[in-house]
């Protein structure tokens, strides 16, 4: 079900449309434009963490939301790979 549910979410993304709470927060602990999408799954909570640019949605991270602050690896993670995608 999260699966669907993402990709859902993840087409209205792309569609143009921009995404609050309950479905998506803002992260500028990563990057401008970041964001949080927020997936509830049976027994899990899922987060997608992703940048909003002109031109595409680039995902930059999956992972289970075991607690209540976004790990300090998940952000350094985030912002590694926005440097390389940047850099490109």
């Amino acid at each position: 079900m999260a699966r669907v549910e993402a990709g859902f979410l993840l087409r209205r993304l792309q569609d143009g449309e921009m995404l609050a709470m309950p479905h998506s927060r803002p992260m500028p602990s990563v990057g401008a434009r970041c964001h949080e999408l927020r997936i509830l799954d049976a027994d899990s909570n899922w987060r997608i963490v992703y940048r909003i640019d002109r031109d595409a949605i680039v995902l930059l991270e999956v992972f289970r939301k075991t607690t209540e602050q976004t790990p300090s690896r998940v952000i350094a993670t985030c912002r590694r790979r926005l440097k390389a995608y940047d850099e490109a």
